[in-house]
């Protein structure tokens, strides 16, 4: 096989039956057509000097010593699964008697979609249907996503905000997941250099994200005699010249609380007077059925600057959709000033996107759920939270500090005996 540069950045190939050779196509007209954007093209034979895995069609012959192999893996990257929550589940399952016929509920993982009791809106299915039969989103879409889907987004989120956002504010990732790995690498700079601040107790993923792009991480407790809130004042005397952000998941996962307009305002201010930002967490925004509403932090855009995180994975129970977003509540531009919107779509630019006829449904999806699907959801987490901490106060050395009013979740303290066995 004859290997040779690549000149052109696109060039129209004819592939005839019956014939071995490609040519260029010139002038033709109702011929079938292969379009291949800078793959092919013909030029000068490849110099002795560089390397090629083929040579007049027949595979180099190599043999590697044995032990002898040039990679190995980050050791300190192995044990990152173990902070997920996949692995921890794993792990309780995997220690669990087989042969006992005690039935077993799982409660530790945020997907309703498992329980029958809970199914998407019709509207949505029908939505991605649409989309589907449309024949219209079948190709990549850009790497910040589809500007009707972004634009609906905007309109959609805008509703609980003082301002406007524009399609320019969101990005579109594989879910919140993606969402949280975007947002970690970009803000990482080299091993070392930044941290960030994380609550505690708190979600796996964003420890295990910033260990994976060697960032520092550092702990602020949430508070459970005072409704989880944030202890600020360790926020305060955690933060240096070097802490970038603080993450905050509202309505709470794990703690299934829910925080207050005031409360969030004093986040604001204490992430403007640190010269840091928020990255809000809400995933599970409007899953609330407590004493506070669900106020998105990027109400407080203009006082501090907001990176909101969020996805339809929870409020229209599809998890598997792989539907996120990352949106820029700052009304400022500090993110522009500073470049970090620039980083976030360098980032997308170099990763995997959202399906695309996903992306392509959400303008429907959004605009036709009714709001009785989004009633009947809350009110079977209400039912269930109820029975759950009632129940719960039946069980000897386990407390549960406050009751859940938000997400799907209830954090519990387990002590003494029950503790020691699980230790165990």
């Amino acid at each position: 096989m004859l290997i040779r540069h690549f000149q052109a950045s696109c060039l129209k190939i004819i592939i005839m039956p019956n014939t071995p050779l490609l040519s260029p196509a010139k002038n033709l007209k109702n011929t079938p057509v292969l379009l291949l954007s800078a793959a092919l093209a013909f030029g000068s034979p490849v110099p002795q000097n560089q390397h090629s895995t083929m040579s007049n069609g027949t595979m180099s012959q190599l043999t590697p010593a044995p032990d002898a192999w040039n990679f190995a893996p980050d050791e300190a990257l192995l044990g990152l699964s173990a902070l997920s929550v996949r692995s921890v589940l794993g792990s309780i399952k995997a220690g669990m008697d087989p042969s006992s016929d005690r039935p077993v509920i799982p409660l530790g993982h945020g997907d309703p979609s498992a329980f029958p009791c809970f199914r998407t809106a019709p509207e949505a299915v029908e939505a991605v249907s649409a989309a589907l039969h449309s024949g219209k989103h079948n190709s990549y879409p850009t790497g910040v996503g589809l500007e009707p889907a972004r634009r609906s987004i905007a309109r959609h989120l805008s509703l609980d905000l003082p301002y406007e956002l524009s399609p320019d504010d969101v990005y579109l990732t594989s879910g919140c997941s993606q969402a949280i790995e975007i947002v970690c690498s970009v803000l990482a700079g080299r091993p070392g250099a930044h941290n960030i601040l994380l609550p505690r107790p708190g979600y796996l993923f964003y420890e295990a994200r910033a260990a994976f792009n060697g960032m520092e991480v550092r702990y602020f407790d949430l508070l459970p005699d005072s409704d989880w809130e944030a202890d600020l004042g360790a926020v305060e005397a955690l933060a240096d010249r070097n802490t970038v952000a603080m993450v905050l998941v509202n309505p709470g996962n794990p703690c299934g609380n829910v925080y207050s307009y005031d409360h969030l305002a004093k986040v604001a201010e204490t992430a403007r007077k640190l010269g840091i930002f928020v990255i809000a967490d809400e995933v599970y925004a409007h899953l609330t059925f407590g004493k506070n509403r669900f106020v998105p932090m990027g109400v407080f855009g203009s006082v501090a600057p907001v990176l909101t995180l969020g996805s339809v994975s929870k409020r229209w129970v599809v998890p598997g959709w792989r539907l996120g977003w990352i949106v820029t509540n700052d009304p400022n531009g500090v993110f522009r000033r500073t470049k970090l919107v620039e980083s976030i779509k360098s980032y997308l630019d170099i990763s995997c996107d959202p399906a695309t006829f996903v992306q392509g449904a959400i303008p429907e999806l959004l605009a036709n759920t009714k709001q009785e699907f989004f009633d009947k959801t809350v009110e079977i987490l209400r039912q269930t939270a109820d029975i759950c901490w009632e129940k719960l106060k039946g069980i000897s050395g386990i407390t549960c500090p406050s009751k859940p009013e938000g997400s799907m979740f209830v954090m519990v303290s387990a002590s003494g005996q029950v503790a020691r066995h699980h230790a165990e």
